[in-house]
């Protein structure tokens, strides 16, 4: 007879994942705020991406068809960019997609997986979903400690995930110690190095990512569209790695994940290196000239995190709170994030704005810190 008193309930590591939280866009009281939280280009989207999108909708077949499912002319795009293999490359639904096809695809229950503190948030939450124990390495200063990861390292390690530039703190690894950082990894790890923002790189500071998944067999790089390139609502993302490790994670990604439109925005984006450039310079000049003003407030016990990225981490470490300093901003008509579920409730993570929004918002925190 059945058992009618059982109740359902979900697999304990599913019950300890704490949902991710997306940056805000409207205050409490449901106004509009100047959105400076989630990291997106302020320069919105390059026109020949947005020529495409508009003419991939003008079809007539627009809503009704399916699109590629393998995403073969955006992947045969981005091979021609890069100089890779299109064979060797998986596209999916933004970034986040493909850092969980890798968590599915070689950990599960009992296994771990392992991260920088203050890592990307998503980590975590990939870790869980599968069984697998999420574990932080102490990190160096909020940036990556390689020592600290490689000791981290044991028998049941299964992935490891570097954000480079890492995300929420904006610091860089550089090519020698991403570099130093795969040589100690055993071979039957997978190096996961998440590249969301390394468009935002000079040449000199590229981290050598790319090349070691050219040639390496447990090295896979994830890069997405929604940051430089200004298609986050698209949510296209794409990794390359070898094609043993690519075909494993082909048997659980989900078909059709990468729109019509957004595959032929996407196509078109790579070939607007005018929009990336221009892009690049803007986020540069500005993050500069935003942390130099946050940097005369030191007297206020506040102090910038060194970014490569299209934001800066502040730190307020004097009498005003970061979580004081988040309530005043949104009242001024900014919302930025504050990381109290990261493990940093001392911090707000503010994205580089258009020149209007990052003068108002370096206005906004003098006077927040002033009362």
């Amino acid at each position: 007879m059945t058992d009618t008193t059982q109740t359902l309930s979900p697999k304990p590591w599913i019950s300890g994942i704490a949902p991710y939280v997306p940056g805000k866009s409207a205050g409490a009281d449901g106004r509009p705020l100047i959105k400076l939280s989630a990291n997106e280009n302020p320069l919105g989207t390059g026109e020949k991406a947005r020529a495409a999108f508009r003419a991939a909708f003008a079809d007539a077949d627009a809503l009704s068809r399916y699109p590629d499912p393998g995403s073969v002319g955006l992947r045969e795009t981005i091979a021609a960019k890069f100089g890779l293999d299109p064979a060797r490359i998986i596209c999916g639904n933004g970034s986040d997609e493909l850092l969980h096809l890798a968590a599915g695809t070689y950990a599960g229950a009992g296994d771990e997986i392992l991260y920088v503190r203050y890592g990307f948030a998503v980590y975590e939450i990939a870790a869980r979903r599968v069984g697998a124990i999420p574990v932080e390495a102490d990190d160096k200063d909020y940036a990556t400690d390689v020592d600290a990861l490689l000791a981290a390292v044991t028998d049941k390690t299964r992935v490891v995930y570097l954000a480079n530039p890492n995300n929420p703190t904006g610091t860089l690894a550089t090519r020698e110690e991403v570099a130093r950082l795969y040589a100690g990894l055993p071979k039957n790890v997978l190096f996961v190095i998440d590249q969301a923002y390394s468009e935002y790189l000079s040449d000199d500071e590229d981290d050598g990512g790319l090349e070691l998944a050219k040639t390496q067999p447990n090295v896979f790089i994830t890069r997405t569209f929604s940051k430089i390139h200004g298609l986050a609502a698209e949510r296209i993302g794409w990794g390359y790695a070898c094609s043993d490790v690519i075909s494993a994670l082909q048997r659980i990604r989900l078909p059709f994940n990468v729109t019509r439109a957004g595959q032929a925005a996407a196509i078109a984006a790579l070939g607007d290196d005018d929009f990336v450039t221009n892009s690049r310079e803007h986020n540069a000049k500005w993050r500069a000239w935003l942390a130099a003003e946050i940097e005369s407030l030191g007297n206020h016990g506040v102090r910038i995190v060194p970014s490569a990225c299209n934001f800066l981490l502040v730190l307020f470490e004097g009498d005003v709170s970061a979580e004081t300093v988040y309530g005043r901003l949104m009242d001024a008509g900014y919302i930025v994030r504050w990381l109290p579920g990261q493990g940093l409730p001392n911090a707000l993570r503010m994205t580089i704005g258009t020149e209007d929004e990052t003068r108002g918002l370096a206005a906004a925190i003098r006077a927040a810190l002033n009362g």
